[in-house]
């Protein structure tokens, strides 16, 4: 019999999370001469921005499951550098409504291309087929992920 079949799923979750968490420091160190003065809840709000905005503060919290203190925080540094607008939300006028701009599109390109070529660098040496497993893995975790999607 497989010695795999016997491990529990709880053990093989242990080893997925501790593999995306390396990975995932390693791509934000990777980033890190891009992200200056910026950490990286507020790079994950600014994406949040970027695919669902604009936003409300309170919807950014609702999505990126923080707080509003932790959001208002993170909106102030985002707008210090530049990266976001805000405007009077037309359905509410005791808020605001938060938008990416251009700097913040840039600033998101330039982090993404370096994330994306610190991974195509290491998975060079890697055959045909483990870089076929790795996209594979990504789908099944993209679709993981949605699952607990608001």
């Amino acid at each position: 019999m497989d010695a795999k079949v016997d491990i529990p799923l709880t053990e093989r979750a242990a080893h997925l999370r501790t593999a995306i968490v390396r990975t995932a420091r390693r791509l934000r160190q990777e980033a890190a001469a891009e992200t200056t003065g910026l950490t990286p809840t507020s790079v994950a709000a600014l994406a949040t921005i970027e695919r669902h905005g604009p936003l409300t503060p309170s919807e950014i919290a609702d999505i990126e499951r923080v707080k509003r203190p932790t959001i208002t925080r993170t909106l102030g540094c985002l707008e210090r550098e530049g990266l976001i607008d805000r405007t009077q939300d037309p359905s509410d006028k005791r808020s605001a409504l938060v938008a990416i701009n251009g700097a913040g599109r840039e600033r998101l390109r330039r982090l993404r291309k370096r994330k994306n070529a610190y991974l195509a660098r290491r998975m060079r040496d890697l055959t045909d087929a483990e870089v076929e497993t790795l996209e594979r893995a990504a789908e099944i975790l993209e679709r993981m992920r949605e699952g607990e999607q608001l």
